[in-house]
């Protein structure tokens, strides 16, 4: 159980398209409340105000205190539940729109980083979702306050969230930005993204972003992008029967060609040949271990 107070936003009355407010409220739980399995439509923040709790999400489990967060992602399921000696207080905002994710960068947030520590010791973020509670008929002046006091949320995250970023080594800051630029990559290597994507995604000019990459990991963004899509396709030639032509379309590569091109540059074969030769080696390799076990059966006998 949870004694919650909740304001929900219907988007047809929406004034908004970039990012906007969908519900909004605060509950104090019980010992062990649960919620989810589930999964949502759109964003959600959730704020611990007080006490403790734990957020699963992809087999992680994260515990968290007061002055703690966690996100959760449209479309991925997720479960979490309050401490059974100390249950938390949380409050959350729901909103979505074609600049959300954009925002969430913005304050460091995303796939790669659910979990979060904001320090409010004076209640400013209990005091926004409040006044956003107040406001809740569908009037063109609570439309725009909503909005506002949406906008003073991530305000307060982006001064509060960035002065962890500021206090962070100049190595550690440069590896996490790579460690963003990788993720984006192994989530989205796909979608026939560009290093413009890339420095984008992680709010870098694209010569810093390589130069990046070249002190920490001695390649190129470029170069990794496209090591990764072919190391991909090796996978799928090696374990699967699908079509060449799937298979670049898979690895983010629209044109077959220019996959094949790209494939025999760097590995000095085409991806057949790679796929017959590595099926025979297998073979081989199969006959070699039937063998080594027949005989080692014979000499029991």
């Amino acid at each position: 159980m949870e004694e919650s107070y909740v304001l929900m936003l219907r988007q047809q009355y929406q004034t908004f398209q970039d990012i906007y407010l969908c519900y909004c409220g605060y509950a104090r739980c019980e010992p062990l409340h649960s919620y989810g399995p589930a999964v949502r439509p759109n964003y959600l923040l959730h704020y611990v105000v007080e006490g403790r709790g734990i957020f699963q999400m992809g087999g992680a489990t994260h515990a968290l205190s007061k002055g703690e967060g966690f996100l959760i992602e449209p479309n991925k399921q997720t479960f979490y539940q309050a401490d059974a000696q100390e249950p938390w207080t949380y409050l959350w905002i729901g909103f979505d729109g074609t600049g959300a994710e954009k925002c969430l960068r913005s304050v460091g947030l995303g796939s790669e980083r659910l979990v979060f520590r904001c320090p409010d010791e004076e209640g400013r973020l209990m005091s926004i979702v409040e006044e956003m509670l107040r406001h809740n008929s569908m009037s063109t002046l609570d439309s725009f306050v909503l909005q506002a006091r949406l906008c003073d949320f991530f305000a307060f995250l982006a001064e509060n969230m960035s002065s962890a970023l500021e206090r962070m080594s100049q190595t550690d800051r440069e590896n996490m930005y790579v460690h963003k630029a990788v993720e984006y990559i192994r989530h989205h290597y796909a979608d026939g993204i560009t290093v413009n994507d890339i420095a984008r995604y992680v709010a870098l000019h694209r010569s810093y972003l390589f130069a990046l990459f070249q002190k920490v990991l001695q390649i190129s963004p470029q170069e990794y992008l496209t090591l990764f899509r072919l190391t991909r396709a090796k996978e799928e030639l090696a374990l699967t029967d699908m079509p060449v032509s799937a298979i670049a379309l898979d690895c983010g590569y629209q044109d077959p060609q220019v996959f094949t091109k790209a494939f025999k540059h760097k590995f000095g074969i085409t991806p057949l040949r790679y796929r017959k030769e590595n099926r025979e080696e297998r073979s081989r390799d199969l006959e070699s271990l039937l063998e080594k076990k027949e005989k080692g059966q014979a000499g029991q006998d």
